[in-house]
């Protein structure tokens, strides 16, 4: 099996100006994406309501797409809700918020990613209780996604956007702390150039967890526009053997197309 490319399809708002290659026009970003010969789209939504399930399928199988995976980040970019905040009612809708694009894209075969909304540990919440916050959630919630049938990802960020766990040698430990085997990795190679002595060994590090790849170059601008080293990065991508998606979360530089243009020459290059 080999690595599968995607592209990401924002259809939020509130998130104008993030790292995704198309913005608002689902229809135009999965006939730009199969042009250019990507495997899948990765589908940011602003709620579970906002994920068009039939419109995405009739879609995707027009261009012979997959959906690769749903973004959760809008319950914070929206409503500022997250797993570790001090107040249970806030959680709890941070994790009812997570059920509802769990299951909206487990219609379309899709994993619901953790991004932002794991949150971070400050003020009256210590490490010590946002971690066990954390583990509460991604229990509960990764069952959710095995009743579903589809894993739960969870995304390590860099210091500056959590607190939490930031390196493989912490996310690693951590998952072997929980009830639930149906939490997997996203290796986001922007957070991980952030954070990592070396990334290749950090993906060694993550090795079978691996269940997503966020294909960005250091500056988060598109795969090869920055000063990321994409060859050890392959190397060690396929040393552990992952063979799932392999997606632009980038900046539109300089432009939508362009970035898309650019990333899929790279994966090319790089990853096939």
């Amino acid at each position: 099996m080999s690595i599968k490319s995607a592209v990401t399809i924002s259809l939020v708002k509130e998130a104008e100006g993030g790292p995704f290659v198309f913005w608002h026009d689902l229809a135009t970003g999965c006939a730009k994406a199969a042009e250019l010969g990507y495997d899948a789209v990765e589908v940011f939504a602003s709620n579970a309501s906002a994920i068009p399930v039939d419109e995405l399928r009739q879609l995707t199988d027009q261009h012979n797409l997959q959906v690769a995976a749903v973004g959760t980040g809008g319950g914070w970019v929206i409503h500022k809700w997250h797993l570790c905040q001090p107040d249970a009612a806030s959680r709890e809708n941070a994790k009812d918020f997570i059920k509802g694009i769990i299951d909206s894209g487990a219609q379309l075969g899709a994993p619901a990613i953790i991004g932002s909304m794991q949150g971070r540990f400050e003020g009256e919440v210590t490490k010590e209780q946002a971690h066990e916050y954390l583990r509460e959630a991604l229990n509960e919630l990764g069952q959710h996604a095995k009743g579903a049938g589809v894993p739960l990802i969870y995304e390590p960020l860099n210091r500056y956007e959590s607190n939490l766990l930031n390196r493989a040698e912490d996310v690693v430990p951590f998952l072997g702390t929980l009830d639930t085997d149906n939490i997997e990795i996203l290796a986001d190679l922007f957070h991980m150039n952030i954070e990592e002595a070396s990334i290749a060994d950090g993906l060694r590090a993550y090795g079978s967890h691996i269940g997503h790849v966020h294909f960005v170059d250091s500056n988060r601008r598109p795969a090869g526009c920055g000063h990321m080293e994409y060859a050890t990065i392959a190397t060690a991508l396929k040393e552990v053997g992952y063979a799932k998606y392999a997606s632009a979360e980038a900046f539109p530089w300089p432009d939508s197309d362009a970035a898309a243009k650019t990333t899929i020459n790279a994966f090319k290059q790089y990853l096939t």
